[in-house]
């Protein structure tokens, strides 16, 4: 067909149009979907195509029409500084694929995207948590969802009101009136990591990492109380109920001291690790029908370059043989491997640190690239680890030792990305 001038103008209008409004280019052999909150000020949702031999493309930004917090760090008011929330679960996938949630920190709202066959992103909603901003930043920042009962829960950094729930509908966030607190009566002003179901949704886990809202000593440092030093009460258990609401709170011990992850098995949906950013490591605890926990002892990784090692974020294998863990501290990761239903360590660190600008130091006063959220392909191939201080999204093959080979490095923001999800 031989097109006119005029026609082919207009083609031309048309596909420009189409392009500039957001619409996303197709990954030339992808086989699979990655999603990251860039948690910038005007906050947007990076997608990036996987390919078969593990590397990134970047298909598209999609602003999420709410704030992030951008380089700030509201918990403690540095600027910059990586790991605005201290948190993990900002960004999450439904397990039908049908829907992405991600957290806006900076403005309390979360928004919702449709997400296509091919892993494109359309936007639905984007609604207020019903709490107010005070200050620069919110602190909004773990979700956790039920298909059951088609509500998703939004966790806080600071309360009173540390837990929202919305209906959802097709996408579409309704705000329920009911709150929930994870401070008691002795402690008002805990610090919340992150929200998880149970594999059934009967329970809701909590980790509260510090029982006082961060401070600043006089020569700058930082004064924290770790959560489950001595009073064990670390981790809160929530019943679901019926409606998906949320039931009176069961204050537990969470394992070790500075709870921050919770990760249950694929093959065994009663037990769960928790990632301890204080104890330098994972503990195996075991939830029975009504809510009640046991754990093994911690198992630490080497921490004698500086405490703490602020391990943190976990991932497991299908087969539930290999976790990897996510150590702030030290910019790198550890490995773990699971026998005969203990956990022990198999290569610390799996892969070389990777260093920041040198700008940032954690709390063991090294310098830190600030690595954070990290996510596994399904396959057990390829894992991603974010190190917003290094911008960088670093891509790693794991070994069948459990540990990991470098192949490859994805530009991102600086400092300010969180949250990983994909399929």
């Amino acid at each position: 067909m031989v097109l006119s001038t005029r026609n082919a103008v207009v083609i031309s209008l048309i596909a420009l149009s189409f392009s500039a409004s957001g619409a996303e280019p197709d990954a030339q052999g992808a086989v699979g979907q990655l999603y990251m909150q860039s948690n910038s000020i005007e906050n947007e949702i990076f997608h990036f195509g996987r390919r078969a031999d593990g590397s990134l493309e970047l298909l598209a930004k999609h602003a999420t029409g709410g704030k992030g917090c951008g380089t700030y760090k509201p918990l403690t008011g540095q600027d910059p500084a990586p790991n605005a929330f201290e948190g993990a679960g900002s960004v999450i996938i439904t397990r039908d694929r049908q829907f992405l949630f991600t957290t806006n920190g900076g403005d309390n709202s979360v928004s919702s995207f449709g997400i296509e066959s091919d892993g494109h992103l359309t936007p639905v909603d984007v609604q207020p948590t019903g709490e107010q901003v005070d200050g620069r930043s919110g602190t909004a920042k773990s979700l956790a969802y039920s298909d059951k009962h088609n509500t998703l829960y939004v966790l806080h950094a600071f309360g009173p009101n540390h837990l929202r729930i919305y209906d959802v509908n097709h996408g579409k966030l309704s705000l329920r009136p009911q709150k929930r607190t994870c401070n008691t009566a002795t402690k008002d002003d805990r610090l919340t990591t992150q929200a998880a179901l149970t594999p059934d949704q009967k329970f809701l886990l909590v980790d509260v990492l510090f029982d006082a809202r961060p401070a600043m000593n006089p020569d700058g440092s930082p004064k924290l109380v770790a959560t489950n030093t001595t009073d064990k009460d670390g981790l809160i258990v929530f019943p679901v109920q019926d409606d998906g609401g949320l039931g009176e709170p069961m204050f537990q011990d969470a394992g070790g001291a500075g709870p921050f992850y919770i990760l249950f098995l694929n093959k065994k949906p009663d037990t769960f690790l928790n990632g301890h950013a204080v104890s330098n490591g994972i503990s195996m605890g075991r939830l029975d029908q009504q809510g009640r926990v046991n754990h093994d002892p911690v198992v630490a990784i080497d921490s004698s370059a500086g405490k703490p090692s602020e391990l943190c974020w976990l991932v497991i294998t299908s087969d539930d043989r290999i976790v990897l863990a996510t150590n702030f501290g030290f910019s790198n990761v550890s490995s773990y491997i699971i026998e005969g239903g203990k956990l022990k360590l198999a290569k610390d660190p799996a892969c070389p640190p990777v260093p920041g600008d040198g700008k940032f130091r954690a709390l063991n006063k090294l310098v830190s690239s600030g690595p954070n959220d990290s996510w596994l392909s399904p396959d057990d191939k390829y894992f991603y680890q974010l190190y917003p201080n290094a911008s960088v999204l670093v891509g790693y093959r794991l070994n069948p030792d459990a540990s990991l080979t470098e192949i490859g490095r994805t530009p991102i923001p600086y400092t300010s990305p969180q949250g990983l999800a994909g399929f």
